[in-house]
């Protein structure tokens, strides 16, 4: 069982609908005591910063998702929840985040230049990731696949070896990231199709 966390914080049913549509059993739930029992975490989200840590800390789910993994229990972060897994956002005026990986989040530069021509804030659409290293949850990806994202924001780890994929919009930022036994991706694999399906899949078979 996958227990998907809700924290208010975007449409979980996308991330259930993928699931489902892989036969992964899974349960969406802001109670700690519903998620414990779950074999594996996805933390996913959209939206501000502030906003998510205070309904983490509403619910009690920010001491859940320290002690997940400080348990050892498999995370997936996406979008939203890549980032706040680091320590802090310039999100907000800065806000401090859960802290499970060193590290920071910072907006796009903007104007964001590339050449003669100004690039959108926020990123969205369809891009790829050049994966740097190999690792089970990114197994079977063709690089050329593309890739769902929406962000004005993105992680700069402290660590960069835990960087395992980057994309590039104006500048490269880091998309995938992997630190014992959590993985965490900028962009959206329930909404990027076969490649997205396959992540999902992986994750729901990986021992970290």
């Amino acid at each position: 069982m996958i227990g998907i966390v809700d924290y208010q914080a975007g449409n979980l049913t996308s991330v259930g609908r993928a699931l489902a549509y892989l036969g992964i059993p899974y349960v969406i739930s802001s109670d700690p005591e519903v998620l414990e029992k779950c074999e594996r975490i996805i933390f996913p989200g959209v939206g501000a910063a502030k906003s998510a840590m205070e309904n983490l800390k509403a619910q009690g789910l920010d001491e859940f998702l320290k002690q997940a993994f400080a348990d050892g229990i498999p995370i997936l972060g996406i979008c939203l929840g890549m980032q706040i897994i680091m320590d802090y956002s310039e999100e907000d005026g800065g806000t401090e985040t859960l802290g499970l990986i060193p590290g920071f989040v910072k907006r796009f530069p903007t104007p964001l230049v590339y050449g003669d021509e100004v690039l959108k804030v926020p990123h969205m659409g369809w891009n790829s990731v050049e994966w740097l290293r190999e690792h089970p949850v990114f197994s079977g990806l063709d690089p050329d696949y593309e890739y769902y994202f929406v962000h004005s924001y993105f992680v700069q780890p402290k660590d960069e070896g835990i960087i395992c994929g980057v994309t590039f919009h104006g500048i490269n930022f880091p998309s995938a990231i992997v630190y014992k036994n959590l993985v965490a991706v900028q962009f959206h694999p329930e909404k990027s199709g076969n490649p997205g399906l396959r992540i999902l899949q992986n994750f729901s078979r990986w021992v970290p």
